[in-house]
């Protein structure tokens, strides 16, 4: 079947503005997202049409217009008059009497919000806004069994246990009201439906579903790396510090803690370093000194941007660089005469922090 052939096909489809009313629905920036919002308000006008609609004694024609004009009406009663809520509540009741031209139109609308906006509100609402839970548990869960010299297992995979923990419980989610949607498609009998029409309305609920859970995505960003220095030194309940008083070097350092003879080290967490090179290239040796920071650390989960020159001239500023043991950059500089006190693995971190804090 062509291209053409298709677009003509749903365009002859009742169902083909069920996407777009759920948009519409959907929409903060141009409706105010009063599907979400106010879903209970909605649900109740749609029960309201549902009952006028099988009122025998009005024409069709008559339905249409008490249906439309009470869709109208409880729109305006959901948000207050002279807000920019109620613009946008306008703008809704605008397209909408636009769009429905018929009843079953009417119909369509009331299966979108039943069946499309209100199982994705649903089931939005069981996917995590964070993925720390995730990676605190399999983190934990790791360290528990393996050990801390696994510290840097967990360093390497914590966006990974974070990222996969989440998109487990979307997978669900999707499944679980997509497997409903279809159990209510067949059970739709107040208006004629092809094989077409349910794919409209499937496909509709999927890429609406998927709209709304790439913005969730996007708000997590990816459980950012600085927060597993602070989940480490909670689980090993090691003591941490804040900025030593007047530094005021632009440097991202993600943990300070105090070592036992007074001074301070700083650790930073990133995939690599060319993300922070500019700041900390510019801390040299004497001004951390001044503050009595004794190191600088990185713990750095990609090094292949990691050049000798990035190691040494910061190595010799009193910044150490905590690479996976079995990296190659690692293995190499650990054995260089030039650079080897200025790398190690990290799976001897835990044990650096402890010795430096408590000695032992």
């Amino acid at each position: 079947m062509s291209t053409a052939t298709m677009h003509k096909r749903i365009e002859n489809s009742p169902f083909k503005n069920i996407y777009w009313f759920s948009r519409h629905l959907l929409n903060t920036d141009q409706y105010g997202a009063l599907g979400k919002s106010k879903e209970i308000q909605l649900l109740n006008a749609v029960s309201i049409i549902e009952n006028l609609m099988k009122q025998d004694e009005m024409t069709n024609e008559e339905k249409l217009l008490v249906c439309k004009s009470t869709l109208e009406k409880e729109i305006k009663l959901m948000v207050r008059e002279g807000t920019k809520n109620a613009g946008l509540a306008n703008n809704l009741i605008e397209t909408l009497d636009k769009e429905i031209s018929t009843l079953n139109d009417v119909i369509i609308f009331c299966i979108t919000m039943k069946y499309v906006v209100v199982p994705i509100n649903h089931a939005m609402a069981t996917v995590p806004a964070d993925d720390k839970e995730f990676c605190y548990k399999s983190a934990t869960n790791i360290l528990d069994t393996l050990g801390e010299e696994k510290a840097g297992l967990v360093i390497s995979t914590w966006d990974n246990l974070g990222v996969k923990g989440c998109l487990d419980a979307e997978r669900t989610a999707v499944v679980e009201e997509f497997t409903k949607l279809i159990d209510n498609l067949s059970s739709l009998n107040n208006i004629e439906h092809t094989s077409l029409d349910d794919n409209l309305i499937l496909t509709a609920f999927v890429q609406e579903f998927e709209r709304r859970l790439g913005q969730k995505r996007k708000a997590r960003g990816g459980n950012s790396l600085e927060t597993i220095t602070t989940f480490l030194f909670n689980y090993y309940k090691f003591p941490s510090t804040k900025m030593p008083n007047h530094f005021d070097q632009d440097l991202e350092v993600d943990k300070w803690f105090k070592c036992k003879d007074g001074w301070t080290i700083g650790i930073s967490c990133k995939r690599t370093l060319r993300e922070r090179w500019k700041q900390v290239s510019q801390a040299d040796r004497g001004t951390l000194s001044h503050f009595k920071i004794k190191e600088l650390w990185h713990l750095i989960t990609y090094d292949k941007d990691l050049s000798d020159d990035k190691i040494v001239r910061l190595g010799e500023q009193g910044q150490v660089f905590y690479l996976m043991d079995k990296s190659d950059t690692y293995k190499r500089c650990s054995e260089h005469i030039g650079m080897k006190d200025y790398v190690r693995p990290l799976s001897q971190l835990i044990y650096d922090i402890r010795f430096n804090i408590y000695g032992k």
